[in-house]
Formats: structure tokens, C-alpha cells, sequence
């Protein structure tokens, strides 16, 4: 058995699972996906999505006619392919599997087939549909792209504690450059059919559970779902999906060196013309140092650094969903960020939304308003 820490030893959140209430993991997984890959989006201009990938910190793995390939500097796989297409829109998240033999695994238990992957390098992938009506593709790469020079860390002096005389700091404003791909927030009308999915097909686990003000007994509304590597810490969440009337891509978030690297690339885009969502400031689930902006076609992306890792010993810890309970410090959250404003769109994915075999009622929905003015 494993010594298992849970919620409400204070470890990450002040309440631990109440008697009958979601365990956060299967019993019994398909396979155990070992991290995100990439995310793959369509866009009709190439040149001005690698523009901002150049600006943002991406590196470009490989380009052609058709698609644009992005990466960090860590070795292995890219994080995102963006293909041309007539519109901008996110088509899903690519995992990875820990070996090839977890894709016959996965293929046979969900009653699909291991097919050829189209990345640079090559590699094999099972293509699945989660009850969202996301595509998500399992792969296994077969040859890893070769790190890159990384930014260095400053070196901080703290309190009595120099580690640097005689030298002064001069972060260069420059873009921050992205090291990898940390974790994709989606929104789906189907949030516990979409959880259990993950859970029971990928082997995920959940790190924190938060629900609606006076609806606990319902269940959870938001979930952070982390990797399985056993005792290896991973990411507090590579996955996060909330209940909502929308069925979409939120914001996706990419690592980079530290709090300066964060500051120094969100002056060179601000510079540049981009628009800042959020930041910069610090989370409480996953304490991640945060900073979101707007590319050119509306999709939100995170630079992020110093993220909780947890093994699989930690148990999920329950909390209520509020805006105020999305930093420790920072700026208060954007109606940006939030998805706030009363748009057609919005109204007319509130009104589907009701209408359809969905989980969200007009209680829920209250719930939510509530918790995005809390």
C-alpha cells in the first residue's frame, strides 16, 4: 500500500473527500498516459501563427506548406502542430504513451486500431473520441527531437544568503523561451462522463476537485487531473475541465525558466501589440507563477513557472470554486480570463446548453455565475 497524504493534512487544500464522494482515480485504467504530446489547432494563416509562436517563445521544429510544427527546448516531442485550415479552431490534445505496447494496449480496449502518427520522426497512434466530441490521439514518437540552449535562471540573492557580488542583473527583454508543453483547461457540458473517461481510459488521476457553492452533493464542477508515474512527481495538472455551456479549449500553458523569464516575455509582447489576459501572478492549485495572453487569433496561452509536482500517493483535495481561489497574489481576474461577457455566442451555448442532454441545469448554471462573481 502506499503512505498515502490526504487533502486535509493541509498538504494542498484544506478539505480531503467527504464519505461516498468521487475517488479522482480508476480502479482499473486502460493504460497510464505518461504526459501530454502536443495540442493541435487549424488556422487559415501560417505566417502570422508562427510569427506569434517566434514571439511568444516557441521554438519551430519543422514547417512546410500545410503545417507548422512548434517545440520548447527540452527534449523530445513538439507541442503543437498548427495545420492550415479555412478557420481558427482547436481540433485536441495529443498524450503520450509511456511505451508502444500501451497503444495495442489502449487500442484493443476501446476497440480501435494503432495507426501511422503524422509527426516529424515518425511514431505509431491510437485516435480516440472523448464524450466531449474531442479527438485525442494517444502516440508513441519514434525518435525525440534533441534539446535546445536553455534560458539560465537568475541567481537570487535572499536575505543574508549572496550568492552574487560584484554582479548586477540585466534580464534581457527578449521572448521567454518556452522549455514545454504543461497542461490544456477545457470547458464541456458533459463534465462527469468526460472525467470518468480520463480517468478510466488514460489512467489519469485527479490532484483537486472544486465545486459550486451550496451544490457539493451534487458532486464536482472543476477538476485538475495529473499523470500516473507512480512514485516520479508529475505536474499538480496536465489536464483541467470545468462544467460549462461550452464545449471547448479554454487556454493551454507552456513552461519557461522562472518569474523573470515571465516578466521579461510578457514586456516584449506587450510591446509587440499583444494583448495580456491575465498576470501576472501566482495559483493555488498547482501554485504555478502565471501570465496569460491573446494570440492574433483569440486563443488564450500561459506562460507558467515553479508548478507543484505530486506522486500518485496524494489524494484529491475538495474545495469550493471561486474567482477569488484562482491566486494567492496578482491582479484581480480579467472578465478576459473568465469568459464573462454576455456575448451572442455565449447566450446562444447557455441556451443549447439547457435544452440539450447535457449536465448542466439552471441550478448549475446559477452556481456558476455565482462563482465566477466570488
Amino acid at each position: 500500500m502506499y503512505d498515502v497524504k490526504t487533502a486535509h493534512q493541509d498538504l494542498h487544500s484544506e478539505q480531503g473527500a467527504l464519505r461516498g464522494e468521487h475517488a479522482g482515480r480508476s480502479r482499473n485504467p486502460a493504460i497510464k498516459v505518461a504526459d501530454l504530446a502536443w495540442l493541435e489547432f487549424e488556422k487559415p494563416d501560417l505566417d502570422r501563427a508562427e510569427v506569434f509562436a517566434r514571439d511568444f517563445g516557441f521554438g519551430i521544429a519543422a514547417r512546410t506548406e500545410r503545417a507548422l510544427w512548434l517545440r520548447g527546448t527540452f527534449a523530445g516531442s513538439p507541442c503543437m502542430v498548427i495545420r492550415r485550415g479555412r478557420t481558427s479552431r482547436f481540433i485536441g490534445p495529443a498524450f503520450r504513451a509511456a511505451e508502444g505496447p500501451d497503444l495495442d494496449r489502449l487500442a484493443r480496449a476501446t476497440g480501435t486500431d494503432v495507426r501511422d502518427a503524422d509527426v516529424p520522426g515518425g511514431g505509431k497512434v491510437v485516435n480516440l473520441l472523448d464524450p466531449s466530441g474531442f479527438p485525442v490521439r494517444v502516440v508513441h514518437c519514434g525518435e525525440e527531437l534533441p534539446a535546445l540552449p536553455e534560458q539560465r535562471p537568475l541567481l537570487l540573492n535572499f536575505g543574508t544568503d549572496h550568492r552574487r557580488t560584484n554582479v548586477t542583473q540585466r534580464p534581457p527583454r527578449e521572448p521567454s523561451r518556452v522549455q514545454r508543453l504543461g497542461h490544456l483547461v477545457l470547458e464541456t457540458r458533459v463534465f462527469a462522463r468526460a472525467l470518468d473517461w480520463y480517468l478510466d481510459t488514460l489512467g489519469m488521476i485527479v490532484s483537486d476537485f472544486l465545486f459550486l457553492d451550496g451544490q457539493r452533493g451534487r458532486g464536482p464542477a472543476m477538476a485538475f487531473l495529473r499523470c500516473d508515474l507512480g512514485s516520479v512527481p508529475v505536474d499538480h495538472h496536465t489536464l483541467a475541465m470545468h462544467l460549462g455551456p461550452g464545449t471547448g479549449y479554454v487556454h493551454s500553458a507552456y513552461q519557461v525558466t522562472d518569474l523573470d523569464s515571465i516578466a521579461a516575455g510578457g514586456e516584449y509582447l506587450k510591446e509587440r501589440g499583444y494583448q495580456r489576459s491575465w498576470g501576472i501572478g501566482r495559483h493555488i492549485h498547482g501554485s504555478q507563477l502565471f501570465d496569460y495572453w491573446r494570440d492574433p487569433d483569440h486563443f488564450m496561452l500561459e506562460h507558467f513557472a515553479d508548478g507543484d509536482l505530486f506522486s500518485c500517493d496524494v489524494e484529491p483535495g475538495w474545495a469550493p470554486m471561486s474567482t477569488s481561489g484562482l491566486a494567492q497574489w496578482g491582479p484581480p481576474a480579467t472578465r478576459d480570463f473568465l469568459g464573462a461577457g454576455p456575448s451572442p455566442r455565449r447566450l446562444r451555448e447557455v441556451m443549447e446548453a439547457l435544452r440539450d442532454d447535457s449536465e448542466l441545469d439552471p441550478a448549475r448554471l446559477l452556481g456558476l455565475l455565482k462563482a465566477a462573481n466570488s
